[in-house]
C-alpha cells in the first residue's frame, strides 16, 4: 500500500494509474473518535467530488487511508452533513 502523508493544507495521493493527484484537505472533522479528512482535488475544478480519507498516526507522522467500510464511511458523512448545515453551508435550501 502507497502511504500517503500529510503536508499542510495540500497532499499528494497516488492514483490508481500510479500517478501523484494534488488534493486540498477542505477540513478535518472527528467522527467515532477518529480523525477524518475531506479532499478536493486541485487540477480538477470542475470535480464537485470530495474524497474521505481516515487520518491515522505511525512512527513517521500522519498518513491518510483511504475509507473501505461502508458503515465508518457512512457515519463521516453524517457528521460531515451535520456540520456543514452547523455553518449555514446547506445547499439543498
Amino acid at each position: 500500500m502507497e502511504e500517503n502523508k500529510i503536508n499542510e493544507n495540500v497532499v499528494n495521493l497516488i492514483d490508481e494509474n500510479g500517478e501523484e493527484v494534488a488534493f486540498e484537505i477542505i477540513l478535518t472533522l472527528e467522527a467515532e473518535g477518529k480523525e477524518y479528512a475531506i479532499l478536493m482535488p486541485l487540477e480538477d475544478n470542475e470535480s464537485e467530488e470530495a474524497y474521505i480519507y481516515r487520518i491515522d498516526e505511525d512512527e513517521e507522522g500522519e498518513m491518510l487511508v483511504p475509507l473501505e467500510d461502508d458503515e465508518e464511511y457512512s457515519n463521516v458523512v453524517a457528521v460531515y452533513e451535520a456540520i456543514m448545515e452547523e455553518e449555514g453551508l446547506n445547499f439543498e435550501e
